[in-house]
């Protein structure tokens, strides 16, 4: 959950980074970080979890777990961007 209270599903852009969060425990059990090529996540995931009307938490850190959401539209705007596919447009 975001702090707003909205539904959100966390990225990290780093195993390391990924891994860190795991540790925290938040989600119980023994996980572990996995890498997913950025076509997959862009072309398949980001896309479902629109669907299912959830935020993208990017990169959240510290011991609560803090840090941007974005919606599903604005991560593909910046990943476009970040490829040099298209124009990075806020809002």
């Amino acid at each position: 959950m975001t702090a707003s209270g909205q539904r959100a599903m966390p990225f990290w852009s780093s195993r390391a980074r990924a891994q860190r969060a795991a540790n925290l425990g938040f989600w119980g059990g023994d996980l572990r970080a996995t890498q997913v090529p950025v076509e997959v996540w862009r072309d398949t995931d980001l896309p479902d979890l629109e669907t299912e009307g959830l935020l993208i938490g990017i990169n959240w850190t510290g011991p609560r777990l803090v840090g941007y959401e974005f919606t599903v539209p604005e991560v593909l705007n910046r990943i476009a961007h970040a490829l040099k596919e298209g124009p990075y447009a806020d809002g």
